[in-house]
């Protein structure tokens, strides 16, 4: 028996949630629907601009989201990122507590907790600018290899894949992983991601990985090919365990090289995507370490992702635990 269910790694990124319009955004000159990287200087401005809309604070990062969503389902975690002494540090240590996750990697006592700006349209997308700040210096001496070693599953988010320190941090949770009997779960996050690290993320996922983590696009990119069944192949020939998300169409999986696909739940008002993929992979999670089946795993998934995408931001305000059974049968 393990103590904790999954070991979360990624970027501490604090969320600050705005409900804006398509006018704004392109009036600033962003791409909508993508997650882009910008300086502390540069989100500031954004910020002023943004001055009288309402904002909302959440402990966040795309492994974050994953890790709350879990405990939400009933499941039990520890999370691994970087934050400083300042407010923003201070608010995440606390709401992830607050949420159910174990947070004590030691702040810095420099720099800035990074952050994320998350543009809200009503068509439901979300345009994010994110300023890394302290995230990025996260190294392997954070990671704390008790509380690995005591966990079913790692989580390994592919945004640590953009700096040294965070590579490092990688693959020490991955090797010792491996070493302790603790299964390897990497999610690619964003196909721009995929496209900078692509050779990496097929060794990653060749030496390394139980169980991956995609959508559609993030599949096509790593595969290099356009059909979305081909780009599946592709990555279940590389890691025996596949989960691939479909929007809509709910999620396909494979098990070393059969694949099902697994319809996803009707959904009454689409309001925000921000955080589906992440909620996705917590239903998932919380299955395979709760004795189901990955077909009911996929869907108690699909379940978790259909309820995010009916709220705004990353966080579910129902709970969950416990309406396994409800939702899915016996």
């Amino acid at each position: 028996m393990k103590h904790y269910d999954v070991f979360g790694i990624g970027n501490a990124l604090v969320d600050i949630l705005v409900p804006t319009e398509d006018l704004f955004i392109t009036k600033l000159g962003w791409t909508k629907g993508v997650m882009t990287l910008v300086d502390a200087e540069t989100q500031g401005k954004v910020l002023t601009s943004l001055d009288e809309h309402k904002k909302e604070l959440r402990s966040g990062g795309s492994a974050a989201n994953t890790m709350i969503a879990l405990a939400n389902s009933g499941g039990t975690g520890t999370y691994t990122g970087k934050v400083t002494e300042d407010t923003y540090g201070e608010f995440y240590k606390q709401d992830m507590e607050k949420a159910g996750i174990l947070f004590e990697v030691k702040p810095s006592n420099d720099g800035h907790t990074g952050t994320c700006v998350v543009l809200t349209t009503p068509d439901a997308e979300r345009t994010m600018l994110t300023h890394l700040g302290i995230s990025t210096t996260l190294t392997k001496h954070d990671v704390d290899l008790e509380k690995l070693r005591a966990s079913a599953y790692s989580y390994v988010e592919g945004y640590l894949w953009d700096g040294p320190s965070t590579k490092e941090a990688c693959i020490l949770t991955m090797e010792e992983s491996r070493k302790a009997g603790v299964k390897v779960a990497f999610t690619y996050s964003d196909p721009f991601c995929v496209n900078r690290s692509r050779e990496d993320f097929i060794r990653l996922t060749k030496e390394y990985c139980d169980l991956v983590f995609c959508n559609v696009e993030e599949a096509k990119a790593l595969s290099g090919n356009p059909s979305k069944e081909e780009s599946l192949k592709y990555v279940a020939s590389l890691c025996d365990h596949v989960m691939m998300t479909d929007g809509s169409n709910g999620a396909f999986f494979s098990e070393k090289g059969v694949i099902r696909h697994v319809s996803g739940f009707s959904v009454e008002e689409l309001i925000d995507t921000t955080g589906a993929g992440d909620c996705f992979a917590a239903g998932v999670l919380y299955g395979l370490t709760h004795g189901f089946t990955p077909e009911k795993s996929v869907k108690w998934g699909n379940y978790v992702a259909s309820r995010i995408v009916q709220e705004i931001g990353p966080r579910l305000t129902v709970r969950l635990m416990g309406r396994q059974e409800e939702i899915l049968g016996k």
